[in-house]
């Protein structure tokens, strides 16, 4: 069955359809959901979410542009109203601070499970702010919007959550090297 026949037989309510297409995306949506989730328990109810969501406006989807594309778009927006309805989006001062690259090479020693743990426990605001930004290429207006915050806020949030990710990984490097030096 194609992605298009899947789509007609899941706007037609068909279980069986609904169930072959969460197993298609269930693992791709899932990572997007740890993205922007603390734990995989907090990811997993996202999910959850999402595909309720996806099943319920299924109907809505004309075809125009990736499905796939589509229900991340669901996916992110789940994850977004969860911490609008949860925590209070923290706004802070308007400065503008200079971009703080992490150097790709900084990455090299680590796991991308590691660096997915490391985006997980920032701090609500920045973890999304980080998230849309980096890895969704969102703009900053575009977060703004979404996150009901100012655009120099988002980049506010953006540069914190670099600097504390920098910082994470250059302890953690620093760690790494003494074990290395002295066999642990």
């Amino acid at each position: 069955m194609t992605i298009e026949d899947l789509i007609k037989s899941c706007q037609k309510q068909n279980s069986k359809a609904q169930a072959e297409l969460y197993h298609l995306y269930k693992k791709t949506l899932f990572v997007l959901c740890l993205k922007y989730c603390q734990n995989e328990a907090e990811a997993e109810d996202n999910l959850h979410n999402a595909f309720i969501e996806i099943f319920t406006n299924i109907k809505q989807y004309k075809g125009n542009g990736s499905f796939e594309g589509w229900m991340k778009r669901i996916t992110i927006n789940k994850a977004i109203d969860s911490y609008k309805k949860s925590y209070q989006l923290i706004s802070i001062s308007d400065k503008t601070f200079p971009d703080t690259e992490i150097e790709e090479n900084e990455l090299d020693d680590y796991s991308l499970d590691y660096i997915l743990a490391l985006v997980q426990n920032l701090p609500d605001q920045y973890r999304l702010v980080f998230c849309l930004y980096e890895l969704d290429n969102y703009s900053h207006s575009e977060i703004a919007e979404m996150l009901n915050i100012s655009v120099g806020t988002s980049k506010s949030n953006l540069h914190r959550a670099k600097m504390i990710l920098k910082e994470q990984i250059k302890t953690n490097k620093s760690v790494h090297t003494i074990n290395m030096k002295y066999g642990k």
